[in-house]
């Protein structure tokens, strides 16, 4: 792809309009494409990732050496980082979507009418996907499989930490696409690192479907403020365990410091701790000596540190805060409906888990609790597609419409009607 450094205002919208004309019509090349040619387009991809390792992982460390002086924290020096086992790990989620049933071509719903009319509700792609999204190289080969998949091209704009790994990821998924006779362009990288591209691109509405912004709030602000197409927003994670009175305290400490430990840079990890005062005095002291073997800070509340000396006070504004590092917040609550109380008013929407072993307290915490994924005696770790057998992921949407939760090839698909007749005329 041709490259451009300081465009003025003219050039830079010419360019970035030229890049989604590429795209749109990569898109109407994809969408009857037949499943085994997209499958068989990422097969290669991932076999092709798996080929240029080397030189994925010596982008990588261009990115990585770069980083202090853009004042990444130690979380998102973790994000952006790969090694031999992330790059394979990269490769594998290719393919794993490749294996996914191809959702183009679905019949949702399909009724005769009195007249003879046959009509069938078809799923298809939704056309031009631009993502915006931050350091995470791992995310630009999970977006443009994604997208891939579910007969999309997609317009990539990722964060410039990670600029060398993701446009070394991309040319090898872009010459193995190419390669397997499929249009090249369906997935593109922007090539600018000009601020001003994005807001290009969000008022191109004649040919972008839909905006996808993964990253931080002011990010996902602006791409909703300025976006004339529809959004599909990937908000912060402030996400809760919930430990009931009926809870195995052994489960709930292991599930705690998972979900909060297993790692704590990513918006799937727990920031908040809610527990039933009726065991709290059981539960707290535990579990607090083995968050603190992590190097997790506690703040509390007043209830919390009469238990847990070391817990500093918590403020108002901790129990909104997703601290993406070694840092949670720890509740003591009267009752189930406290705790459901709390997560709804302070809760991101993202993913909460209760710990119990009563179904009825779990069923009231699940119909209760507004959230995208609510689990059940499990981490909030496993709210991530792959886990979830969706293959890759776009992202984890906070929305209500059209999507929610993990967002793979199904979520990237709309509808339309096919209606055939036999030579009907309406009177």
């Amino acid at each position: 792809m041709a490259t451009i450094d300081a465009p003025d205002a003219a050039a830079l919208e010419a360019h970035c309009r030229r890049i989604a004309e590429r795209a749109r019509r990569a898109a109407i090349d994809l969408a009857d494409l037949p499943a085994a040619k997209k499958a068989a387009a990422l097969r290669a991809a991932a076999a092709r990732i798996r080929a240029d390792a080397g030189e994925i992982l010596a982008a990588n460390r261009i990115d990585v050496a770069a980083a202090p002086g853009y004042g990444l924290s130690p979380a998102a020096v973790d994000r952006l980082m790969l090694d031999a086992g992330r790059v394979e790990a990269i490769a594998a989620g290719v393919a794993a979507v490749a294996a996914l049933p191809d959702p183009v071509g679905e019949v949702i719903e399909e009724s005769t009418r009195p007249n003879g009319l046959v009509v069938r509700k078809l799923r298809v792609p939704l056309g031009v996907v631009f993502f915006v999204y931050e350091s995470r190289p791992n995310v630009t080969a999970d977006a443009a499989a994604v997208a891939l998949a579910s007969g999309n091209a997609i317009l990539l704009r990722g964060g410039k930490e990670a600029a060398h790994s993701s446009a070394r990821i991309v040319e090898s998924m872009r010459q193995a696409i190419a390669e397997s006779g499929l249009p090249a362009d369906c997935v593109q990288l922007i090539d600018t690192a000009d601020r001003a591209a994005v807001g290009a691109f969000l008022q191109m509405d004649d040919l972008v479907d839909i905006a996808i912004p993964r990253g931080g709030e002011a990010l996902i602000r602006r791409v909703c403020a300025e976006a004339r197409m529809p959004v599909l927003k990937h908000f912060s994670g402030n996400c809760h365990v919930y430990v009931d009175r009926a809870a195995d305290l052994a489960m709930a400490e292991a599930i705690t410091v998972n979900s909060k430990c297993q790692r704590m840079g990513v918006c799937n990890a727990a920031e908040s701790l809610l527990v039933h005062r009726d065991v709290a005095a059981a539960f707290l002291p535990g579990v607090a000596a083995a968050l603190a073997a992590h190097g997790v800070e506690i703040v509390g509340d007043e209830a919390t540190r009469a238990l847990v000396p070391a817990a500093g006070p918590a403020t108002e504004a901790d129990w909104d805060t997703e601290f993406l590092g070694p840092k949670i917040s720890v509740a003591v609550v009267d009752s189930l409906d406290a705790a459901i109380d709390h997560v709804n008013r302070h809760g991101s929407r993202h993913t909460d888990t209760i710990v119990t072993g009563d179904q009825r307290a779990a069923d009231r915490f699940v119909a209760r609790v507004d959230t995208a994924v609510a689990l059940i005696n499990a981490s909030t770790r496993f709210n991530d597609g792959a886990e979830l057998g969706l293959g890759a992921e776009i992202g984890i949407s906070t929305d209500k419409l059209h999507a929610r939760g993990p967002c793979g090839t199904r979520e990237l698909t709309t509808y339309k009607y096919v209606v055939t007749g036999t030579g009907q005329t309406r009177s």
